[in-house]
């Protein structure tokens, strides 16, 4: 008898309007456990709604999405309750909150509090962000504290929108090798949003692109493809071994 397969998420057509205006129209998605998706699209293709919908921070207008087989449970206002383990850098918790980033993350993360605020906040322009107020900081700021406290939060799943926008090249390398990690370490399932594939190809393992709120294609990423490359090199290598040694046996 054949057994279901495990999904952390299964969307099944999925509409979001906004009045008049169709932002998301997707028949199928299924997101697997323990692998890496990049979301790519331009401005309006709809990915930051799709993240905003599997983070529970919004609904749909129709369709279903499952979380691990269940629908996303409401409270008596309506309202999506999210889950714990599913961590979202643009969640209202963040971008919301009028406590300065040091309460903010004192009360996320209690003691580890001054291990965060050396590993991130002793030098230059991020050492005065420490004090400052989460309202009052910029959409770039907020994106890179989003960044800090998905990579020394440990949850199930991590949605991460606008990766690598405000980004140089070395802070990329340093998020996208602490987000590597986590998903080898403890396998834990990353999907993110960007609009450009030039970061997030080099690490996912599915890239799903967007436009005008469909999905157009599906590719794989580069890494996924190395991997494949590399296990057919050593395949090759093991039947060239094994007919030489069959050729000698002949001699």
């Amino acid at each position: 008898m054949a057994q279901n397969k495990r999904l952390i998420f299964k969307v099944n057509d999925l509409e979001k309007d906004f009045g008049s205006y169709q932002a998301l129209k997707i028949k199928k998605l299924e997101i697997h456990p323990g692998t890496i998706y990049g979301i790519i699209g331009t401005v309006g293709s709809g990915k930051s709604t799709l993240l905003n919908i599997l983070a529970g921070t919004e609904k749909q207008s129709t369709g279903t999405v499952l979380y691990e087989d269940k629908p996303y449970e409401t409270n008596w206002l309506g309202r999506i309750k999210v889950h714990d383990d599913v961590f979202y850098t643009k969640s209202p918790s963040i971008n919301l909150s009028s406590k300065t980033v040091e309460q903010y993350i004192a009360a996320k993360f209690d003691k580890k509090k001054n291990v965060i605020q050396n590993r991130y906040f002793k030098d230059g322009s991020f050492k005065n962000l420490w004090i400052r107020n989460m309202k009052d900081i910029s959409v770039g700021e907020l994106n890179w504290l989003g960044m800090i406290l998905a990579c020394e939060t440990d949850p199930r799943v991590l949605l991460i929108d606008d990766y690598g926008t405000y980004f140089n090249g070395n802070m990329e390398k340093d998020f996208r090798k602490k987000i590597t990690s986590m998903n080898r370490t403890l396998g834990t399932t990353i999907i993110l949003s960007g609009p450009s594939d030039i970061y997030i190809k080099h690490f996912a393992s599915v890239l799903i692109y967007l436009d005008h709120g469909h999905i157009w294609k599906i590719r794989p990423g580069i890494s996924r493809n190395k991997t494949s490359g590399h296990r057919n090199d050593k395949n090759h290598r093991k039947v060239k071994r094994r007919d030489k040694r069959r050729n000698q046996r002949r001699r």
